[in-house]
């Protein structure tokens, strides 16, 4: 009869010789709501999930589509209330403690660190430095470490060496791709810096047109390189939000509406898509876009100008829009 092959010497031997190897399962056990639960559920097939710890995320989309509404201000809200400490990379020099108080952020020190660099190479050394002191300090209590998480506001404001030498020259010949290596290197690192550990990074970028006609997509910023590392992308657009607080259409300009496509998870079905509202008076219902998608998953029907549903007890309802 053949023996069953017993791993445990096997085990041992290599996490003596492999400094930092992970030997198990490291699914995360942490998740930071974005504050939709629309958007919440396409990213993770949960409507109460959202960014895990752990793991890489990228909002990406164009100026003022409600990037940094969500990851600098509903993502940093909702894991200060989870007890998770915040350290805030603002490459872009554009995030004032007002405004992330009127989102409220609380912006004392013990719940959130601040910092604003614009290279590459100090982001990396940033993070760097600190998981290194984190994993000494909690070598032997890896379960009860503090749960930290990195928001870096944006990778696509990030300068290389070569962008600063360049300028200070005056010769602007761009970085012959040097940053989309950069950023792809930074991001690579972090997936296997944070591994099992309770540390998650969400970052925002900047995307272009597409010029490919069959494939229309906005292109992201910075090369397919850190897309591959991170797991969950999200491509958002912005369209203009012309409706009041009850729905009635309107010819002025009340909010934004973030069009937000999936472009790649590892929990749900990628390729999905949810309209938020963020109205410029009350913020972002946690509740927009659903309507949408209980149509989508056929939960409501449509008769008329009304929507029908059937309850958990086999009762119907139909009520207007």
């Amino acid at each position: 009869m053949t023996k069953v092959f017993d791993a445990t010497k096997f085990r041992k031997s290599i996490t003596k010789s492999i400094q930092g190897l992970g030997i198990g399962f490291s699914d995360p056990t942490d998740w930071i709501s974005t504050g939709n639960y629309a958007l919440n559920y396409l990213m993770t097939s949960d409507f109460n999930k959202g960014i895990p710890l752990g793991k890489v995320t990228v909002l990406a989309g164009e100026s003022g589509a409600g990037k940094s509404y969500i990851a600098s201000g509903n993502i940093i809200k909702n894991a200060q209330d989870q007890g998770i400490f915040v350290i805030l990379i603002d490459t872009e020099n554009a995030l004032d403690e007002q405004w992330l108080q009127a989102l409220k952020v609380d912006t004392s020190e013990d719940k959130l660190l601040k910092l604003s660099m614009s290279m590459v190479d100090d982001v990396a050394k940033t993070v760097s430095e600190f998981m290194k002191g984190y994993k000494e300090q909690h070598a032997d209590n890896k379960e009860g470490a503090p749960k930290v998480l990195f928001v870096i506001d944006s990778l696509g404001m990030m300068l290389t060496p070569t962008d600063v030498n360049q300028f200070e020259a005056g010769d602007m010949k761009g970085d012959l791709g040097r940053k989309p290596k950069a950023l792809t290197a930074l991001v690579r690192n972090c997936v296997n810096m944070f591994g099992s550990w309770n540390v998650g990074l969400i970052a925002t970028n900047h995307t272009y047109a597409s010029q490919d006609m069959f494939d229309p997509d906005d292109k992201i910023s910075g090369g397919q390189g850190f897309i591959y590392a991170s797991s969950i992308v999200v491509a958002m657009k912005k369209l203009k939000l012309k409706e009041d607080e009850k729905g009635n259409k309107v010819t002025d300009v009340r909010g934004i509406r973030a069009a937000c496509k999936v472009m790649k998870t590892r929990y749900a079905k990628p390729f999905e898509g949810v309209q938020v509202k963020i109205p410029y008076d009350t913020g972002m219902d946690p509740y927009s876009g659903l309507v949408d998608l209980f149509e989508k998953k056929g939960l409501l029907v449509q008769q008329g100008n009304r929507l029908k549903y059937i309850d958990s007890k086999g009762k119907e309802h139909i009520e207007f829009r």
